[in-house]
């Protein structure tokens, strides 16, 4: 996305008297935080909740040229990495997309149109990545590329210009023309010459194209997403060949009805996700403005998303149709320096945090009765439409909350990157109705995380509380039956590592080491694969229900606990087998002295079967090779009537 369209709501930003702290309170923190535990309280009696798988996201990766398949080496990353959902399209490049002439026009390139192939795209995820799900999307705009005959020849001006370009927002496509030096355009193109007219069953329909009976054969169940268009509230910047003068409101709710409504008809179940909204100053404005609405004569003020909600329960209310279903956010903060990396590991408070004072704080000062109010800072977005929702549609509307675009965040240190993106990840899975989570730009140490949650992360979270939330969190989740619980901890301090006294109630733990892994002192992009990764293996000494636990600084820490009548561990004092386990070399070695017929199993630690070996009466010692699995720790159930666990360390 163009960076100066993205960075509209920089202009006419205030300083705040917040400003200073905020901007050091990292350097205040280091020096006098006080030194104690800080205490987690994990309540597994709690009411819970499932985890969106959706919320492991991401953009881009996926080949949409079939000349060009998707790397070997991308799916594998893909896959090993655990993405739920990769969204597709291209962001700016996606609302002109023909999907008959599979072409699309670049505005952020001179407008020039380019093949693309969302068949193919589509098919590639579906064929290559088994259970993953693609999130593609509508236009709205009512203009789609209709051929690439009329681009401007960026390549005949590149040789001439030793590679220089004019500004890639010119106008150019559909015979635009430049000065000799490409500052000034000297005319603009026309857009009749490259663009056609869209309207709402043009695009909807490419559903029966890709899930009718005489269609090309792609899953409903992995393509239910589908984005109402991308960023409408900036096309006079970024469509403006068309949109010379901000759509109007009116219109942009016209069209949007119009689409969701066809596509509804066509495709029942499908998921909605709008509005797309550009960044901060765009939740509050559009067209940079408050609306002013006449009520029966009394003319009242609405913040746009609002007015937005309330159009839509009105519209559904009389049509008795879903016109949403996830409610989507684009967030782009420009925290591009190493000054904000304090900032940077609070961004995940933004969005259901009463008390957080945002330091970028813009568009929400236009909250109030008089327009501009420079002393608000309480940004709590998600907080603000939740409550929205349930005053114009009523607490059982079922639209949960996404974020479809997500970057502009200073990336020179992976353990800075890794702790947002933890801090989102845990704070969307703490949230009951955050859905979809899928970032634009992607920085080191994000796929460590992601690989560290999507692996280790159970299906429904556990209530968890920390006394300091801001500076340590612990999010923990717990399995379908109830026996094994994973604990996430993000400590956000920079320079000091904390302790946490960790109490677990509705849950016995089974006394012993448990499994602790760790990501810390990230340099660079470090994950290659599921095996090799930065993830540090070690182990934790429980007694039960309360433990401690050190945290290293900018580090996220994830521990595994069992329960009695786990069928993961489980322990019996009765035995009839005598076992000896070890590991020598690149092998299991098994010692026993069998009358029966028995067994012995690797699980990772988190309760999935690797292997399985049948043992016989007369093999009393066995060995098993280890060479395909990965260093770490493993679980070893042996025998029928006994299984006790043990830490395996393959090298």
């Amino acid at each position: 996305m163009n960076e100066e369209l993205k960075d509209l709501d920089k202009k006419g930003i205030l300083m705040n008297i917040n400003s200073f702290f905020l901007k050091f309170s990292s350097l205040l923190l280091t020096f006098c935080f006080p030194s104690f535990a800080i205490t987690i309280q994990i309540d597994a009696s709690a009411q819970k909740h499932r985890i969106s798988p959706f919320i492991y996201g991401k953009n881009h990766g996926i080949s949409d040229d079939p000349s060009k398949p998707t790397s070997d080496s991308i799916i594998r990353l893909y896959k090993d990495c655990g993405v739920k959902i990769i969204r597709l399209g291209g962001g700016n490049n996606q609302t002109k997309y023909n999907w008959r002439a599979k072409l699309s026009s670049h505005p952020d390139w001179f407008n020039n149109v380019y093949a693309h192939d969302w068949d193919f795209s589509a098919q590639e995820i579906q064929n290559k990545l088994p259970g993953v799900c693609g999130l593609f999307s509508f236009q709205l705009l009512g203009w789609v590329a209709d051929n690439n005959e009329n681009n401007w020849n960026d390549w005949q001006w590149g040789q001439q210009h030793q590679g220089t370009y004019p500004p890639r927002e010119f106008n150019l496509a559909g015979g635009g023309n430049v000065n000799d030096d490409g500052t000034e355009l000297l005319t603009e193109g026309d857009h009749n010459l490259y663009l056609k007219p869209w309207p709402a069953e043009s695009t909807t329909a490419i559903l029966d194209h890709w899930f009718a009976d005489d269609g090309i054969g792609l899953d409903k169940k992995l393509f239910q997403y589908w984005n109402m268009d991308n960023e409408p509230d900036i096309w006079n910047g970024t469509h403006d060949d068309v949109m010379k003068d901000s759509v109007p409101w009116q219109t942009f709710i016209d069209n949007y009805i119009a689409v969701a409504s066809s596509a509804r008809r066509k495709f029942p179940n499908i998921k909605l996700v709008g509005p797309v909204t550009t960044n901060e100053w765009q939740w509050y404005n559009w067209n940079n403005s408050t609306l002013s609405i006449n009520e029966n004569g009394i003319i009242k003020k609405y913040i746009w998303l609002e007015y937005f909600i309330k159009l839509l329960a009105q519209e559904q209310s009389s049509s008795g149709v879903r016109l949403i279903d996830v409610f989507d956010f684009h967030f782009y903060p420009s925290m591009i320096s190493a000054d904000d990396i304090h900032n940077i590991t609070q961004l995940h408070r933004i969005w259901f945090d009463t008390t957080y004072n945002y330091p970028k704080a813009n568009g929400v000062k236009k909250i109030g009765p008089n327009g501009w109010n420079p002393d608000t800072t309480k940004e709590f977005i998600m907080e603000r439409v939740r409550r929205w929702l349930n005053q114009y549609m009523g607490n059982d509307h079922g639209v949960t909350f996404g974020i479809t675009e997500c970057g502009a965040i200073y990336h020179g240190n992976a353990s800075v990157n890794a702790v947002w993106y933890a801090s989102h990840l845990g704070e969307f899975a703490r949230q009951p109705d955050v859905e979809v989570f899928t970032p634009w730009e992607w920085y080191p140490g994000q796929y460590e995380v992601l690989h560290l949650f999507t692996r280790y992360m159970k299906a429904n979270y556990v209530k968890t509380t920390s006394d300091l939330d801001s500076m340590l969190s612990a999010y923990s989740s717990i399995n379908d039956s109830k026996d094994s619980m994973t604990i996430i901890f993000v400590n956000r301090d920079q320079s000091n590592k904390h302790s946490a006294d960790v109490t677990v109630e509705g849950f016995n733990p089974i006394p012993g080491e448990i499994p602790l892994l760790q990501l810390k002192n990230l340099s660079g992009e470090t994950f290659k694969s599921r095996s090799g990764n930065a993830l540090q293996n070690s182990t934790l000494r429980v007694s039960g229900k309360n433990f401690s636990i050190d945290l290293p600084p900018l580090s996220v820490t994830a521990v595994i606990l069992t329960s009695e009548g786990s069928q993961i561990r489980k322990t019996y004092s009765a035995t009839k087998f005598n076992f000896d386990i070890r590991i020598i070399g690149n092998y299991l070695s098994i010692k026993s002295e069998l009358n029966s017929p028995s067994s012995v199993s690797l699980f990772s630690i988190n309760g999935t079967l690797l292997q399985k070996w049948d043992l016989k009466p007369e093999m009393n010692h066995c060995r098993f090779s280890l060479s395909e699995i990965p260093s770490g720790v493993y679980w070893v159930k042996a025998g029928r009537q006994r299984h006790r666990v043990i830490l395996v360390r393959a090298k």
